[in-house]
């Protein structure tokens, strides 16, 4: 006896089902976004937490009216069971739903009296082991439902298209009688069978006072289940996601279900018009600012396979175009580096060799930092890098976990603001959302930050919630006052010119938000954070194609904009006053007040802003009382000091007022010396083209004929004249415009410009043929 006894106590499998599950993806609320099917090909979900309360009448009136009350065999039955398979041609069963269970784990082996005994003797087993729930459960998880579908969560989905919680009774009876015959009770196949045998079910609840007279005629008309339904794909990347790295789970993501379902459709929108210019993807994202919990996630648009919609965009490294651009202005005003408007040049640049272009083709001389910012002005933003130090702004990238961002700085140079590196919409999208989660976690905490404040975005949900470090004096890479200055300035991002569309971008609640596109138009971003949202948005063509039109403003834009006037409101960011300092600003240069700074206001800075140096521009400057009228610069040399007009003047040098002038009617040139005055050594003109230490290319036209190389020269007096050399040779003289158009043969050379007054400026040249290039 005492070895029967072991032999019964372990004769139970752990686990008792060992078989593959699907991987299922559920909402933040619990409502299915996705599922895959198990390793072996069946639909079996894993198993249920528990027995909704129809389902479990229905299986016991059904099955084991007694289940509640036997030790696991119900001996009457089997008796009954008995008799009629000895004395009758028809076979009855005797199981209960306990030995159901155990025949089920044991993969349904032969029918025989022997394989009986062994199943009562596990089934007494599995009474003494589990509760009556649990052993429930595992027959509503593992019993067949028909072909492939196991399990009565996945019948319940697969044939009615609802969770099991949400049967009714007609449902769950229907569901109840199919685990008894599954070959021979095929949803769609023997309807009339089927029918008969839920239809007794349902009669047998009603005379038992379990259902109303009401509910039994209702569930009577209720429908069969027909041809096996598809299962929910409302976040078909993430699902797959989830396959891969929680195989066979189910899995309770941080998925907002009803903001699933509209940037689903505001994707299939958006794609059923970009699809007219042949861009084909398109993928979002939307992070809770300040867990860090993904709340939708759309990896492509609803494509179709030849325009791979299978990939999941979100994870792919794309070039950023212009995205990392409020990274750097961030880190620039972090460091103390520039002020929010400090004027940088934007003026005809080459840097060794590499020539940046504004996406307009045109140069404004001077712009604002958050101008340049807002308007994605390219040269600023090289020439700030270059500044700065694209080795200096790599770590900071580091920092802030771009992951594809991965060989060294030198192999990006300066083309790291406009594109050459490549990031993934995920993250980006992190860092906008660490941005923002600095600024609102210091405007609520005394003036400390989180160490892991750029940590990795979630989609499992976090029941003990998500770990940002232990609290510090200093910032992990920006501090909150240079994050609140970036935002302003990206509050007010406006349109390229020559957008005459943006007035379907406006929206009453605010947004810090910045565009990219990528070189050849094949990559479009828009990306913007409030402070409780963060949102990605990339357009393009997965297999690189560009496409005209195919920029942030035009195509990632109208997605983000979208996308923003689905969720609810959040305000803007509350100024961090503990990480600014009030201070006097000149107003025509952005810079501190400088001496002769005429206009000025004050405004709030970063801290570290009182670093930077004091308007540059501003200047005094002595004139001659003439006529009535300020007409010349004099000094002690040619003028009597008694005699002269002091004023204050905002100058640019030549370069920039070249440009600045142009589209600035406000601005005035500084008057010319007046004759005889020695003019101390200032600076009066400068080469446009070509540019120190650029060489000069001789150009092509289709007939493969050189054209010609055309000079250029900012001059800051009008009207005068200028003569030109090359070497001791001259080649021409030009008036107010100084361009000149010269064929000159490939070689080096010094380059001449004098103007009538005798003023010179020199330089070293390099001339080259395209073949030589």
């Amino acid at each position: 006896m005492l070895i029967l006894f072991f032999v019964w106590l372990f004769c139970l499998p752990s686990p008792l089902f060992d078989v593959p599950t699907a991987t299922v993806a559920e909402s933040n609320n619990g409502q299915m976004l996705g599922a895959r099917i198990a390793d072996d090909g069946q639909w079996r979900f894993p198993q249920m937490d528990s027995v909704p309360k129809r389902f479990e009448k229905c299986i016991l009136y059904f099955e084991d009216e007694h289940f509640y009350w036997h030790p696991g065999f119900n001996p009457v039955s089997i008796s009954k069971a008995l008799w009629n398979n000895l004395t009758r041609d028809s076979r009855r069963g005797g199981s209960t739903i306990t030995q159901q269970v155990i025949r089920l784990s044991r993969k349904n082996k032969g029918r025989t009296y022997f394989e009986k005994l062994i199943e009562i003797f596990q089934a007494t087993r599995l009474e003494a082991g589990y509760k009556k729930k649990s052993i429930l459960n595992l027959y509503a998880s593992y019993a067949p439902f028909g072909g492939n579908v196991v399990g009565l969560e996945t019948a319940s989905w697969r044939y009615f298209g609802i969770p099991a919680s949400e049967l009714s009774w007609g449902q769950s009876a229907a569901l109840a009688v199919l685990p008894n015959a599954p070959s021979l009770i095929f949803p769609g196949k023997n309807e009339e069978i089927l029918k008969k045998k839920r239809d007794a079910l349902l009669l047998k609840l009603f005379r038992n006072e379990v259902i109303d007279e009401t509910t039994y005629q209702l569930a009577l008309d209720e429908k069969l289940p027909g041809k096996p339904l598809p299962l929910p794909e409302y976040a078909s990347h993430l699902t797959e996601k989830i396959r891969k790295e929680h195989l066979g789970k189910r899995i309770e993501t941080t998925i907002d279900f009803s903001l699933q379902q509209k940037v689903n459709n505001i994707v299939k929108e958006q794609n059923y018009m970009l699809a007219q210019n042949q861009i084909h993807n398109l993928a979002v994202l939307v992070l809770d600012v300040n867990t860090r919990e993904v709340l939708a996630y759309v990896g492509n648009s609803p494509t179709t396979r030849e325009h791979n919609n299978f990939v999941d965009i979100i994870e792919k490294p794309r070039s950023t175009g212009s995205i990392l651009k409020p990274f750097l202005f961030t880190s620039m005003l972090d460091a103390g580096e520039i002020l929010p408007n400090t004027l940088v040049a934007d003026i005809p640049t080459s840097v060794n060799g590499y020539t940046p272009e504004n996406f307009d083709k045109k140069f404004n001389g001077a712009v604002p930092a958050s101008v340049a910012l807002s308007r994605s002005l390219n040269i600023p933003a090289v020439r700030m890098l270059r500044d700065f130090g694209f080795q200096r702004f790599y770590n900071i990238l580091k920092k802030t976990n771009q992951k594809a961002i991965d060989k060294p700085a030198d192999y990006y140079g300066l083309s790291l603001i406009l594109g050459g590196a490549e990031s993934s919409l995920w993250d980006i999208t992190k860092a906008y959302a660490g941005m923002a989660s600095t600024l609102n976690f210091f405007n609520t905490s005394s003036s400390e930050y989180r160490k892991n404040e750029f940590m990795e975005p979630v989609y499992v949900k976090e029941h003990e919630g998500i770990d940002f470090g232990k609290i510090q004096q200093k910032p992990s890479v920006w501090n909150a006052g240079a994050i609140y200055e970036a935002f302003e300035a990206m509050e007010k991002v406006n349109r390229p010119s020559g957008e005459e569309n943006w007035e379907f971008f406006t929206s009453s609640q605010p947004l810090a938000w910045k565009t990219g596109t990528s070189y050849g138009f094949k990559d479009a971003w828009a990306v913007g954070v409030t402070p409780k949202y963060a949102i990605g948005v990339w357009v393009g063509n997965a297999d690189g194609e560009g496409r005209p039109g195919l920029t942030g403003i035009q195509a990632a834009a109208p997605v983000l904009f979208n996308v923003l006037n689905v969720l609810p409101q959040s305000g803007w960011f509350k100024i961090p006053y503990d990480e600014l300092v009030e201070a006097e600003i000149c107003t025509k240069s952005g810079h501190l007040a400088g001496l002769f700074c005429e206009e000025t206001k004050m405004e709030w800075i970063p801290k570290n802003g009182i670093r930077t140096e004091a308007c540059p521009y501003h200047q005094t400057v002595f004139l001659s009382r003439s006529v009535g009228t300020e007409n010349f610069r004099v000094n002690s040399s040619c003028y009597p000091l008694l005699e002269m007009v002091q004023k204050n003047w905002f100058a640019l040098p030549p370069v920039m007022e070249y440009y600045y002038a142009q589209l600035h009617p406000e601005y005035k040139v500084l008057p010319p010396f007046a004759p005889n005055c020695l003019q101390e050594g200032e600076k009066l003109m400068a080469f446009i083209y070509p540019k120190k230490n650029e060489a000069v290319l001789l150009p092509k036209n289709f007939d493969e004929n050189v054209n010609e190389v055309i000079f250029k020269l900012a001059h800051r007096s009008p009207e005068i004249t200028v003569f030109w050399y090359l070497d001791s040779k001259y080649i021409g003289k030009t008036e107010t415009f100084h361009e000149l158009a010269v064929s000159p043969k490939p070689g080096k050379y010094i380059l001449t410009a004098t103007d009538q007054d005798g003023n010179e400026l020199r330089q070293e040249i390099e001339i080259k043929s395209t073949s030589q290039n």
